[in-house]
């Protein structure tokens, strides 16, 4: 049987003023957001100015200048700052370090069309000492058909397989140490450039120069590896060794008598990095494109350079990855 209606509860009648009041919601505020908004003219300062980061200690600016693009990531996390706030004046200043990242890096959001006239392509490389298959990077090189192709890193052990698998399409080609240089250009003049770091065996040698014989003239090429650098929790960046290679590098390409050069190699930092100033201070702007290539399975920035001197780099791209822990960088160059 339904039960009856006499067997239910009464509902309690609902006494006056006993319904919670709703809260109103906060006002937006120019009052609220002063922190955020100075954490706003910061990230923008930086953006413009990162230099005003000393060196001193563990080499902080140059840690700072590396991933540089990557500061613009503290907008997001502003803007959800000032929403939760509801402040106007956090907002408004948001506009400062959109701006700024804009104005540094706006130009290198695009890769680049096709290939100017007049122009050729270049391919640089850190094919890693412990790759596991040399041959097919070879191989995936040379399908660039690139004029020139530099390498570094380069083992007794697998150099074999790169001269066999580029010797065809390259005929002229140059080693010292651990950088080569394979060419579709004759190549003349060659010879090792020492840069390397006090204290250093005469062993190491990671730098070479050439004439390479271009359809539109000559061109002096260098390819370069810098030391590496290392980043601890106590030391901050160690670049020491790293800045005073790329300051030998600078010298040899300062003394460089031919006009036109193009200098390709694994600079072991990006080029906002203050350490490489005696290198990029002597050299074009570098092209359109971030072209990010270390490490390979998640690249976070462009530590592999094409640099041109009295040249234009008209497209710059990374390039798929190989068995190399860095990936390969491809520009397109007007002489």
């Amino acid at each position: 049987m339904p039960r009856r209606a006499w067997n239910r509860k009464p509902e309690a009648p609902e006494r006056a003023g006993s319904r919670k009041p709703e809260v109103p919601k906060r006002a937006w505020s120019l009052q609220r957001g002063r922190a955020a908004a100075l954490l706003c003219l910061l990230v923008a300062a930086l953006l413009v100015f990162p230099g005003l980061v000393p060196n001193t200690p563990g080499r902080l600016g140059s840690l700072l200048e590396t991933f540089l693009p990557w500061l613009g990531l503290a907008v997001p996390v502003l803007l959800v700052t000032a929403l939760l706030r509801r402040s106007l004046l956090a907002s408004a200043a948001l506009l400062l370090p959109v701006a700024a990242w804009f104005a540094v890096f706006g130009g290198m959001l695009s890769a680049g069309g096709q290939a100017a006239d007049g122009s050729f392509t270049v391919v640089q490389h850190n094919v890693s000492d412990v790759n596991p298959d040399p041959a097919a990077t070879a191989r995936a090189l040379a399908a660039t058909d690139a004029g020139l192709i530099a390498l570094e890193e380069l083992t007794a052990p697998a150099l074999p397989a790169f001269e066999a698998a580029l010797s065809s399409d390259y005929p002229h080609h140059a080693t010292r140490g651990t950088v080569g240089l394979w060419s579709k250009y004759p190549l003349t003049g060659v010879r090792l450039v020492d840069i390397r770091p006090k204290g250093v065996g005469e062993g190491w040698a990671r730098g070479l120069r050439a004439s390479a014989r271009t359809p539109r003239g000559e061109v002096a090429v260098y390819v370069a590896h810098l030391p590496s650098v290392r980043i601890g929790p106590t030391t901050g960046l160690t670049s020491g060794r790293r800045d005073e290679s790329a300051a030998l590098l600078g010298e040899a390409v300062a003394a460089e008598p031919l006009d036109r050069v193009i200098l390709l190699g694994d600079l072991n930092s990006t080029l906002d990095d203050r350490g490489l100033d005696p290198v990029s201070s002597l050299m074009e702007p570098p092209g359109p494109g971030f072209a990010f290539s270390w490490p390979a399975k998640f690249p976070v920035a462009r530590i592999d350079q094409i640099l041109t001197r009295s040249a234009t780099v008209t497209r710059v791209r990374s390039l798929p990855a190989t068995g190399s822990d860095h990936l390969p960088i491809a520009a397109d160059i007007r002489l």
